[in-house]
């Protein structure tokens, strides 16, 4: 990970202990050294969650929402509220890749709601779950050929768990779209779609060729489901890149 992008979480890895307990819980992800986190479900109390992330020290890297529609202008407003400047769609269906056409209608709509934002400061970015990854008739993974036609501004986060499930060599993947990727998400496990996942480092995933892959990009933990009490994972997750060089976490407030 690159020294000036503090390690990030996807909150949605802690979205049960974030309904119990917001406030411990954003304490305890500052605690293990994160210095940034990636908010979802932005809408429901921007406020009171930038409240609860500046107590917790946490700075926002992005946030996952959708802001097609009539979205675009309440989104905009609680990702400024949040201090994000990149709002990320988190998933289009199956049916939106189908075949090159469809896709080219995606990266129509994605390059005008990223017009709108941009008239509010803020970039739009991607991120794709294993469908993106399936191949169109020309051998062409979706998401690639969907990269070619969004405007140079729309970014991707590349999910490599989800990439390496559909299939895809993540480093020669992340090679290929090159700038492009703004983020990426850092998650480990079996690589298969159903089994739940470990922390980070306890997985097939090739953690450290993936950040070699993409060095200017922010990596983002997430974990979807884990096996294991996943607040234990989101430390250890951290714990292991730190380890292996690829982190550098943030000293908790307090520390000596």
């Amino acid at each position: 990970m690159k020294t000036s992008h503090p390690p990030a979480l996807q909150l949605y890895t802690l979205r049960d202990q974030l309904a119990e307990d917001r406030k411990a819980a954003l304490d305890q992800v500052a605690a293990f050294g994160y210095g940034a986190a990636e908010p979802f479900d932005i809408l429901s109390d921007p406020a009171g969650l930038a409240a609860d992330l500046a107590a917790a020290g946490l700075a926002v890297c992005s946030v996952h929402a959708n802001p097609a529609g009539g979205q675009a202008g309440p989104v905009a407003a609680a990702a400024a509220a949040l201090g994000a400047d990149t709002v990320i769609v988190p998933y289009l269906p199956p049916a939106r890749f189908a075949d090159a056409g469809r896709v080219r209608a995606v990266a129509a709509e994605l390059n005008g709601i990223a017009a709108r934002l941009a008239s509010e400061g803020l970039r739009l970015g991607y991120h794709n779950h294993d469908h993106e990854l399936a191949l169109l008739p020309d051998g062409t993974p979706a998401l690639e050929a969907l990269a070619a036609e969004l405007d140079p501004a729309v970014l991707l986060e590349v999910d490599t768990y989800w990439a390496a499930v559909g299939g895809q060599d993540v480093p020669a993947l992340l090679g290929r779209l090159g700038e492009r990727v703004g983020y990426l998400h850092i998650k480990d496990g079996p690589v298969t779609k159903d089994d739940p996942m470990t922390a980070v480092g306890a997985g097939r995933m090739p953690v450290a060729e993936i950040l070699a892959a993409a060095p200017a990009a922010w990596p983002v933990v997430e974990l979807d489901r884990c096996a294991t009490d996943m607040m234990t994972a989101v430390g250890d997750s951290l714990a292991w890149l730190a380890a292996q060089g690829l982190a550098h976490p943030v000293r908790p407030a307090g520390s000596e």
